[in-house]
């Protein structure tokens, strides 16, 4: 049972760090706003588009000189965050409640 938790703990670890890279990806090139042509803009933009519907018209997005801040990506991240940790907090109690 112990290998079992710390395997999937281990998922949901790579499975938030990917969501959070691609998130934070996405907030440093709208930041700098970076040309939509380009293909790995476009990857970015069109994978992380999905995560951000849940999202999506809650918070103002901020323009100034071109430069983009998506507030509903900063929000997305700490809310990713906070239920990566939650399931793992889950994983770790079912576990102790089955020794």
């Amino acid at each position: 049972m112990f290998r079992t938790r710390n395997i999937i703990n281990s998922v949901i670890n790579i499975v938030l760090t990917f969501v959070e890279a691609l998130l934070l990806f996405r907030l440093v090139l709208k930041l700098f706003a970076a040309n939509e042509g380009a293909s790995f803009v476009r990857w970015i933009y069109q994978t992380s588009e999905p995560l951000l519907k849940p999202f999506e018209g809650m918070l103002p997005t901020v323009v100034e000189s071109g430069a983009v801040v998506e507030m509903s990506t900063l929000f997305a991240i700490m809310v990713y965050a906070v239920v990566g940790y939650l399931l793992i907090a889950i994983v770790d109690a079912v576990y102790r409640a089955s020794k």
